[in-house]
């Protein structure tokens, strides 16, 4: 099992008390200003120490001109400074006992022979003053739950449960929207820079054993600490989920991570292996990663892999049909007793063979509650891909013809689609059986947000639905063999 949080070695530099920041100003156009600022506004609750050789206020707080003047020693330095005065004042904060450092500075091997030999300083610096290094060349860490974000971004987001490993800084910012246009986000997210004394893997532990991740999201262009990455993901995947996005295994690939950071890839199915053999998910692109993320963080374990279809329009519904059966799925028939039970929901024009089809229905709520309880009570049914069609503009019209006023509507709408949203909420907690959605309609479509701000996975058509239904399985697959193996998944 993994240790309890508060004992692992980066538990400081991811819930600091207080810091000290080096490279901030009152010059709103720098790097270390906007990163102040970003912190400030995340609402970081501990105590912030500028260090500034001139200033005495620094954004509004009271500035130092040298390290030795901060009261006490702070619990983590962030230093975003020229690369030649970088080593220096590491140094001088291991002198002060300060422990943990953020280094945002580039400069380092990802530039070439002096980078290099420039990073083994800051290295024997670091040992000798027993501080555990996050980057150089990085962004540093956004911790959600403890208003932490070294990051130049401002996060819009709610606190979540998708941890985050980058080899990539801006990775990690540029997903803070993203996530947040899915219902999702970050718990504790990583950008890890050159990993001069902390790399993939301590962080990957870390995640490991924070109680606020659910699933874990990989950002891979090398690893360096083969075996101990094995040993490290085969101790949390039978309790927690690891997704990777591995970029280096081309030869293109290769090229764009050595420049980036300096690390050496290895080939694709190297990688690949390594995956299956600690029961790492895989995803081929930047969307699957997420995806992948969205179910497994959400959703109950299937049983299997067969899967009812609700849909209440034959096209979609033969779409997901397909999609289902490429990818391996089963599309059992319903019992007797379900067909029973859903041959009065379904009108005649409709069908109740799997996909079970509505094609239109009076009750709404039938078709977002009635219906899909009764396919879900089905034993062959381990997962329902339900196509969600909740048009405002439809919902508008009946409304408007029921005589509600114009100025009501959008209120009413809403409390329509959270209704119906929070119904399949229900039924999966119920059930204990995953339900996915699918639809053509956009994201800012009223039924959409509520779908997501309910905690339902919800993909824009059934081919990623699909694959994220896969990950799934493959994850599940993955504990039984372990199990199987008498390999105990507590």
């Amino acid at each position: 099992m993994p240790l309890p949080i508060e004992q692992h070695r980066l538990y400081p530099l991811t819930t600091p008390r207080s810091l000290a920041f080096f490279g901030a100003s009152n010059n709103y156009a720098s790097m270390g200003t906007v990163i102040l600022r970003a912190l400030l506004d995340f609402g970081f609750k501990g105590q912030v120490y500028p260090v500034h050789p001139r200033e005495t206020v620094v954004q509004g707080l009271t500035a130092y001109q040298r390290t030795e003047d901060i009261p006490a020693a702070p619990d983590l330095a962030v230093i975003v400074l020229p690369t030649r005065i970088v080593c220096e004042t590491l140094a001088v904060c291991g002198q002060k006992g300060i422990h943990n450092a953020i280094i945002v500075s580039g400069g380092f091997k990802e530039t070439g022979p002096e980078g290099a030999a420039r990073e083994r300083e800051l290295i024997e610096i670091a040992e000798r003053y027993d501080i555990k290094i996050i980057g150089p060349n990085c962004l540093g860490i956004t911790n959600t739950h403890h208003r932490l974000n070294t990051t130049p971004h401002r996060y819009p987001g709610q606190p979540g449960f998708v941890g985050l490993v980058s080899q990539s800084g801006s990775f990690v910012t540029q997903m803070f929207t993203y996530l947040d246009n899915l219902g999702l986000g970050f718990s504790t997210a990583f950008s890890i820079g050159n990993e001069a004394n902390t790399d993939l893997v301590d962080c990957l532990e870390y995640l490991g054993a924070c109680p606020q991740t659910k699933v874990i999201a990989l950002y891979v262009e090398a690893i360096r600490r083969g075996r101990a990455f094995v040993e490290t993901a085969r101790r949390i995947t039978p309790h927690k989920p690891i997704v990777a996005l591995y970029v280096g295994g081309s030869e293109t690939g290769r090229k764009a991570a050595l420049s980036h950071t300096g690390s050496l890839s290895g080939p694709d199915d190297l990688y690949e292996g390594v995956f299956r053999q600690c029961g790492v998910v895989r995803a081929s692109s930047l969307a699957e990663l997420f995806d992948f993320c969205m179910a497994l963080g959400q959703l109950p374990e299937p049983a299997g892999g067969q899967i009812f279809v609700q849909t209440h329009s034959g096209g979609p519904g033969a779409v997901a049909a397909d999609a289902c059966g490429r990818a391996g799925l089963a599309l059992p028939e319903p019992s007797p007793v379900t067909r029973q039970k859903i041959a009065e929901l379904v009108p005649a024009t409709g069908s109740i063979k799997n996909p079970i089809d509505v094609t239109f229905t009076k009750d709404i709520v039938q078709f977002f509650s009635s219906l899909p309880q009764a396919l879900l009570e089905d034993p062959q049914c381990h997962l329902l891909l339900l196509y969600y069609y909740l048009p405002a503009d439809m919902i508008k019209r009946a409304l408007v013809q029921m005589g509600l006023p114009r100025e009501d509507l959008e209120t009413k709408i809403n409390e329509i689609a959270q209704m119906m949203s929070r119904n399949i909420k229900r039924l999966i907690d119920e059930q204990r059986k995953p339900v996915v959605c699918f639809s053509y309609q956009d994201r800012n479509e009223p039924a959409m947000r509520m779908l997501a701000r309910s905690g339902v996975p919800f993909y824009p058509g059934p081919e990623p639905a699909v694959r994220s239904i896969g990950a799934m399985i493959r994850y599940k697959n993955f504990k039984q063999k372990l199990a199987a193996r008498g390999e105990a998944v507590r």
